[in-house]
C-alpha cells in the first residue's frame, strides 16, 4: 500500500474538481430549461415556439390568426402546448423520395 499524500495541487484532484464543475454546469442548464408540467403537459411561450420552429413571433401571430396553430390566450400571454406543436410538425413532415 502506498503512503503517498494527495494534496489539492495534485493533478488528479484538479481533474476531479473540474469534472464536478462540469457536472454542476450541466445540472444548472437542465434546471434553467425545466418547466413544471400541468397534467403531464408542457406549455411553451411564443418566444420558445418561434425559436424551435425557426420563424418570427410575427409569423406565429399570423398562424394563430389563420387558425393554423392551436394556442391558449390567458392574461395577455400566449401559450402553446408542446404536444400540439409536435403534432403539427409530424403532420407536416414530408419524407424524401427519389
Amino acid at each position: 500500500m502506498s503512503s503517498e499524500i494527495i494534496t489539492r495541487d495534485d493533478e488528479r484532484i484538479k481533474r476531479f474538481f473540474r469534472s464536478l464543475d462540469r457536472m454542476l454546469d450541466s445540472i444548472e442548464i437542465a434546471l434553467t430549461d425545466y418547466k413544471p408540467m400541468l397534467n403531464g403537459e408542457r406549455f411553451l411561450t411564443d418566444v420558445q415556439v418561434a425559436e424551435r420552429l425557426k420563424v418570427s413571433r410575427r409569423a406565429l401571430q399570423v398562424y394563430r390568426a389563420k387558425g393554423k396553430i392551436p394556442h391558449i390566450q390567458f392574461g395577455g400571454k400566449t401559450l402553446y402546448r408542446e404536444s400540439d406543436i409536435q403534432k403539427i410538425l409530424e403532420r407536416n413532415y414530408r419524407k424524401e423520395w427519389y
